[in-house]
């Protein structure tokens, strides 16, 4: 029965063994009871040899048992699609959009696969269609004699959306973590219209793209849950980026009589999430009170609701409820009563009626947001940036979350997205995230992914998608086990709604590809044209662990940078205050730390040796010396970096605020939480007003234009 278990698990797309990301490529083999227990939470019971029997028998019928799957995706390049038939004979194609209807000249072939199921006997058969309408989604009607079958056609392009910018202007831009952003006029976090301000500098440096971290919603109650991708829902917007005074109705009194409480929120080099977003929520609640004193207003928040419909309703639901319950209940909307934990119950439709204006004010605060959002867009477009937003997508969802209550049986039950093992963690990491059921996702004709397309590409011209390896894969972990294994989509799927969603939002996409990537992924990446993500510390001979490559080794079709919000800054890396940093926190040893400054030291050479064979030192800054510990940090060796990068053939190059100002602080430290370290708190050292006033800022703008 173990080859049946095994079969099972082949078919399913549970992996029985898998190799890590390391240089030695260790193999890990997954347990029978992993195994059993993957393959029963997606749907098919394993739980004893004898349902192992059962479930290869549904999963062989299910491929026959419906004439068209819920959604058939069809390629530009190949123009076909399956489906299971009785009978040949009498067969038309018919597809529908909007008030106008096609039908379809095609060729059938047989595929010899074949299936008796009750009396019937299914066969396979391949349609070949001639000519094919728009990209785009078609209602798509099969009829074979008397029988009629429905599903949604996806036509989709054969690769994702670009522009002749894109590929030949060798952009350049901004990775901004919004939050940070400090200024003088708003209330301790960076907000929408100072990401518009943001934008104005942006054209007039030259800057054609603001990368930004995740703007998803987060926790009401518990503002202090700060990770950006750590959503409650990806659909919508976190409010803490609303500039309250740009919202109607807000006046010079209401400033003066919260100023005291501004003042006091913005102190300080790290962001009091309690005391911004708490204060925001309070002055935004007034301001909902007199909202019918603004006609046109009202009308906009009422279209609002109806375009966002169901979803918004249900977030704000959610909310809602969370916050009457976090008072007193812990442990989430799993630790609610039962009738509570099905938003479709009559218990939360009575909730509804009764904390009407409650649920009413959520709702406004995600209109405002979008509204705000959307005027950064037009701010945008007036400029003329050739990218414009280049928004970020998060690998998962919090498990207690409103995107899993909405609809929890489109997720794995029980379990959740993280890390495999490796030399850091090694039983893994749980990012206690929401991961798609592959077989629930395909059976909703993948609305629940397409959402998230949609509402992530809004006002975007480009989008990350996190850990880009999840649309083929995703590692999962039982809650209440350390063993978990990857469970496979389907790629060729998933890339197909991809590639359809950023044509029609004509939207550029690029996947963050660091971690344990599959052999041939990142090529089939390129084929559909997603551009890679690379950061100068990858860019190196031997392994990452050699010399750094020279700038035109580089990759061409990627979006390149000196690091990320995960990695250290410049001066950091320099001057080894991460290595000390690992340390203080007991996350290495003393040996640890002795070799990772040797190693570190001969990275400086070999970083130094890559600005001179390169030729990127600035004229009245040239090397002065090798710059051995405690010699300071090199003048000019900001410039030089940025200059190197800058020089590559990649599409796009991306600039960090961080290393123009000499940031020697983490802004996420990786595999810990907030006790540990100040993790999505650190707010930039200058003001955005005063940014265009630093030397450094306008060096680094010169040394990057002189090559891009």
């Amino acid at each position: 029965m173990e080859n049946k278990l095994y079969e099972l698990a082949d078919k399913l797309g549970v992996a029985r063994c898998f190799s890590d990301g390391g240089m030695a490529k260790k193999t890990y083999n997954i347990s029978d009871d992993t195994l059993r227990f993957f393959c029963t939470q997606l749907g098919f019971d394993a739980k004893d040899d004898n349902n192992v029997e059962k479930s290869l028998k549904k999963f062989d019928d299910m491929k026959f048992k419906t004439a068209l799957e819920s959604i058939v995706i069809v390629r530009r390049n190949d123009k076909c699609f399956y489906a299971n038939l009785t009978d040949f004979k009498d067969v038309t194609l018919e597809l529908k959009k909007d008030d106008t209807s096609v039908d379809l000249d095609f060729e059938l072939c047989p595929t010899g696969e074949e299936k008796n199921i009750g009396r019937s006997t299914y066969k396979k058969v391949c349609f070949k269609i001639n000519e094919l309408p728009d990209i785009g989604y078609y209602n798509l009607e099969l009829k074979q004699g008397k029988h009629s079958y429905k599903s949604v056609m996806a036509i989709v392009p054969e690769k994702c959306y670009t522009t002749e910018d894109i590929e030949s202007a060798k952009l350049w831009g901004y990775s901004l973590q919004l939050y940070a952003l400090k200024s003088k006029r708003n209330w301790g976090v960076g907000d929408f219209t100072d990401l518009k301000n943001f934008a104005l500098l942006c054209k007039k440096a030259g800057a054609d793209v603001i990368g930004l971290n995740p703007l998803n919603v987060l926790f009401h109650d518990f503002p202090e849950n700060a990770s950006p991708y750590s959503s409650i829902s990806r659909l919508f917007l976190n409010p803490i980026y609303i500039d309250v005074e740009n919202v109607v109705g807000f006046d010079a009194k209401t400033k003066k009589k919260y100023q005291e409480q501004i003042d006091e929120a913005k102190q300080g080099e790290l962001i009091d999430y309690t005391k911004v977003y708490n204060l925001k929520a309070k002055v935004l609640a007034e301001l909902f009170e007199n909202i019918n004193k603004h006609k046109k207003y009202v009308k906009e928040f009422e279209n609002f609701k109806q375009q966002k419909g169901w979803n918004l309703e249900t977030l704000a639901t959610f909310q809602a409820i969370y916050s009457q319950k976090a008072k007193t209940v812990w442990g989430g909307w799993c630790a609610w009563e039962k009738e509570l934990q099905n938003p479709n119950s009559l218990k939360v439709a009575e909730f509804k009626k009764t904390y009407a204006k409650e649920i009413e004010f959520f709702m406004f605060m995600q209109f405002e947001a979008d509204r705000q959002l959307k005027e950064v867009y037009q701010e945008i477009k007036n400029l003329g940036l050739k990218i414009g937003l280049y928004r970020d997508l998060p690998v998962g969802v919090c498990k207690d979350s409103a995107e899993l209550w909405a609809d929890r049986y489109v997720f794995v039950d029980k379990a959740g997205a993280g890390a495999p093992p490796d030399a850091f963690f090694p039983t893994g990491q749980k990012w206690c995230l929401g991961a798609f059921n592959p077989f629930e996702l395909k059976n909703r004709a993948y609305e629940p992914y397409l959402k998230i397309l949609r509402a992530n590409m809004a006002y975007a011209g480009a989008l990350r998608i996190d850990h880009v390896m999840g649309l083929m894969r995703l590692f999962m972990i039982p809650d209440n086990k350390d063993e978990g294994t990857y469970i496979y989509y389907n790629f060729d799927d998933m890339l197909g709604l991809l590639a359809l969603e950023s044509h029609l939002h004509q939207c550029a996409i690029v996947g963050e590809s660091i971690g344990n990537v599959p052999d041939g992924f990142l090529d089939k990446l390129k084929e559909h044209n997603l551009y890679a993500i690379s950061v100068i510390w990858a860019e190196r001979w031997n392994e990452g662990n050699g010399d750094f490559k020279m700038s035109k080794d580089y990759p061409h079709d990627a979006f390149v940078s000196v690091g990320t919000h995960d990695m250290t800054p410049l001066k950091m890396w320099w001057f080894g205050y991460d290595i000390e940093l690992m340390r203080s926190l007991n996350l290495s040893t003393d040996e640890d730390k002795f070799n990772a400054y040797k190693r570190r030291e001969k990275d400086r050479f070999m970083l130094l040796d890559a600005l001179d064979f390169n030729g990127v030192w600035p004229q009245d800054n040239l090397r002065k010396s090798n710059y051995l510990y405690g010699e300071g940090y090199p003048e000019g060796m900001v410039e030089a970096v940025h200059k190197l990068v800058a020089k590559a053939p990649s599409k796009v190059m991306m600039l960090q605020l961080e290393d123009i100002m000499g940031v020697d602080k983490l802004q996420n430290l990786p595999g810990t939480d907030r006790q540990q370290y100040p993790n999505w708190r650190l707010k930039l050292p200058v003001d955005l007003e005063d940014l265009e006033t630093l030397p450094e800022y306008e060096r680094n703008i010169k040394a990057i234009k002189s090559v891009r």
